[in-house]
């Protein structure tokens, strides 16, 4: 459990207190019978500082981001699985390929 993680839980945390802090003040504008205009203004910080902690765990607790480009060295395929019964290669999909000369790296 990495500290992205723990500050995205803590970030839903806030977010449900300000949820439950708005359901608790529109239940006293009720009994005080007055119209709801919006929420106060700590609830709207709450909320504001929940999503910069969500959002801050999102993009730090994904992890490494990998690359997407066909020709990177990362994306190679260094061997190919004992079972290949399930690799089909000849199925339509080929005929949506740009064409590019795709191999094996040995």
């Amino acid at each position: 459990m990495g500290l992205g993680f723990l500050i995205g839980a803590f970030g839903v945390l806030i977010l449900a207190h300000a949820a439950f802090s708005t359901i608790q003040y529109r239940g006293l504008l009720k009994i005080l019978e007055e119209e709801f205009s919006g929420p106060p203004v700590n609830v709207i910080v709450e909320l504001l500082l929940a999503l910069s902690f969500c959002m801050w765990a999102a993009l730090t607790a994904a992890g490494k981001f990998l690359s997407v480009h066909h020709h990177s060295e990362e994306n190679r395929i260094v061997s190919l699985p004992a079972n290949m019964d399930f690799l089909i290669f000849n199925h339509r999909g080929k005929v949506f390929s740009p064409g590019t000369d795709m191999r094996l790296k040995h």
